[in-house]
């Protein structure tokens, strides 16, 4: 299943663990935004109307990956100065973490795409934490701030009682097996994407979106102003990949691609969102099955080639998966333990003490960062 990329845990869900300039809003909230993303064309041609990235928020798996409000703040700095993006899709669970690291995007002067995704709570919690979340995202919009709001991503996947299986992993495992019920399956989830359109429309006045899973999800669009599509396909030809998002545009609708990446290791492409699934989590420590061979090039090399697609298609958005994931860290003393391999970030993680799991850490960009950032400085 290419869209489950990246899950391998069952609890306090982010997106890093499973391993998704400050422009005038009143523009947007007088004429819409496919208005203003047809002004855009007309003045600037085709092209990409926001370049952006994947800032996932969560607890982290240990103490020293979690959360923190300094590390942070340097990312978003590095975002916008060197990877030249001009949008950040500030995503993961916790409401303090998201509004912090939101506010200091908008205050950066970047376009801020917000999405809460709480998994594995009742539906209710998952309700009202896109509703807090849509509250203080109405409130930077107010002040001035560029923001879009999406309720969440791929509900199937992390919101109990769509799919049989209380945790991610649980559902996963129905989707391989095939015992799953489809049209039931879709039911709940049109159901359940009803209630958080609405939850997210009754306190967010702005743009509204949701990051659908390509090939399972097909939300109803008219519940919102921006259809979100995580991609992950991959084929030879990138006249195959236009032919197949062009399945994804709608009449007055702008399209985001809210997610799209690879993995660094020869084949990653062709797994679409089950790179990570070359990690055997089941061992202590985790290491990587089978013998991959390590390619940075060919992660900057699929990443750079989908984004001069999109930019071809004039697409709303695209955001590249994702800045960094702290849980997966390099390490090219030991190929076996090298979970950056796994990983479809665009930094790579590199502990001070590689077998320490409390040691501090630091980020180095892979060759796909200076893909996405040569592509964003030229093309923004």
């Amino acid at each position: 299943m290419e869209e489950t990329k990246g899950t391998k845990q069952a609890k306090g869900i982010s997106r890093a663990q499973f391993l998704a300039g400050a422009a005038a809003v009143g523009v947007a909230g007088a004429v819409g935004l496919a208005g203003q993303a047809r002004a855009a064309q007309a003045r600037h041609g085709r092209g990409l109307r926001r370049r952006g990235v994947v800032y996932t928020v969560g607890a982290g798996e240990t103490p020293g990956t979690a959360w923190s409000a300094r590390r942070m703040r340097h990312d978003i700095r590095a975002i916008r100065d060197d990877l030249h993006a001009d949008t950040v899709d500030v995503t993961g669970d916790g409401v303090e973490r998201l509004t912090k690291t939101a506010a200091e995007a908008a205050e950066r002067g970047l376009h801020v795409w917000l999405q809460p995704t709480l998994g594995d709570a009742p539906q209710r919690d998952i309700l009202d934490h896109i509703a807090e979340t849509g509250r203080f995202a109405e409130r930077l919009r107010r002040q001035g701030a560029s923001v879009d709001f999406s309720v969440g991503c791929e509900f199937w996947l992390f919101v109990p009682g769509i799919l049989p299986g209380e945790t991610v992993l649980d559902r996963i495992r129905h989707l391989q097996d095939g015992t799953v019920d489809w049209p039931r399956m879709q039911r709940r989830l049109a159901e359940f994407t009803l209630k958080a359109a609405k939850a997210g429309r009754s306190v967010f006045k702005g743009n509204l979106s949701y990051a659908a899973a390509q090939s399972i999800d097909d939300p109803d669009w008219s519940l919102f102003d921006i259809v979100g599509i995580d991609y992950y396909a991959h084929f030879e030809k990138r006249s195959d990949h236009v032919r197949e998002l062009k399945q994804y545009l709608r009449p007055g609708k702008p399209l985001a691609i809210t997610e799209f990446g690879t993995c660094a290791y020869v084949g990653a492409p062709e797994t679409g969102g089950m790179g990570w699934d070359i990690v055997d989590y089941d061992k202590e420590p985790p290491e990587i099955k089978g013998n991959p061979v390590r390619s940075e090039r060919v992660q900057a090399d699929y990443v750079g080639g989908l984004l001069d697609v999109f930019e071809s298609m004039g697409l709303y958005a695209a955001m590249a998966f994702e800045f960094i994931s702290a849980d997966a860290p390099h390490r090219p003393d030991a190929p076996r333990l090298d979970l950056d391999m796994a990983s479809y970030a665009l930094t790579k993680a590199i502990k001070d003490r590689p077998d320490d799991p409390a040691s501090d850490w630091h980020w180095e960009p892979k060759e796909a960062f200076r893909a996405v950032a040569r592509r964003y400085a030229r093309n923004g």
